[in-house]
């Protein structure tokens, strides 16, 4: 069975969300191909297909035009959901709490004060005896992750105590900071959502 899907020109997170609906109607094993138009959903594909045990490659199949070929296991990815963690998130389980960062800023007001009081909230969370499962970034938060040195360096402390750091990838293409990131995964707003509506606590400074 081979099935093939064309996601080009198609906005976060459609590509995973039609690729995850093409292989979870698979009878049998077989294999899906899915064509896509830049490298952040090739790396969200990557990432679901592994997620749910499947072989995956890619490869560039022209300017801009990329196919992730899943070798799908029938029957399998019903049991599993798209992926809100990398294999390297040490705090897989559901339920707990969710930091979201969606600015670089905390607050109305000042920038300058406001980019202040955002590093200070970022680093008395790495004095806090619980860890919160997940710190999503967003919009200007992407800055965050790629070229805030202080604000890097708690959340890879917060990363290493098992938070599981995530940035939206549509973001980092806006701003052109994909290249840049220093901790955490690319994600994506399929798994930002899923993110959310999975924890105890959502926390928005």
């Amino acid at each position: 069975m081979e099935k093939n899907i064309d996601c080009m020109g198609m906005a976060c997170p459609l590509p995973v969300i039609n690729a995850k609906k093409a292989f979870e109607s698979f009878t049998e094993d077989g294999t899906l191909n899915v064509k896509v138009d830049n490298e952040t959903a090739v790396q969200n594909l990557t990432r679901l297909g592994e997620h749910n045990g499947f072989q995956v490659t890619s490869a560039g199949t022209g300017e801009n035009e990329y196919t992730v070929t899943m070798q799908v296991k029938a029957g399998a990815a019903k049991a599993a959901a798209v992926p809100t963690d990398a294999v390297t998130c040490a705090v897989p389980a559901k339920g707990g709490k969710v930091v979201v960062l969606s600015g670089n800023t905390m607050g109305t007001g000042d920038e300058n004060l406001g980019k202040k009081l955002m590093k200070a909230f970022i680093f008395a969370l790495t004095s806090q005896d619980e860890v919160p499962e997940k710190v999503i970034c967003y919009n200007t938060g992407a800055y965050l992750t790629t070229e805030d040195p202080d604000t890097i360096k708690d959340l890879k402390s917060l990363e290493e105590a098992g938070a599981c750091i995530m940035t939206c990838g549509t973001c980092l293409d806006f701003y052109g900071l994909k290249e840049k990131l220093q901790v955490g995964i690319i994600s994506n707003m399929y798994d930002i959502v899923e993110a959310q509506m999975n924890a105890s606590l959502i926390i928005r400074p």
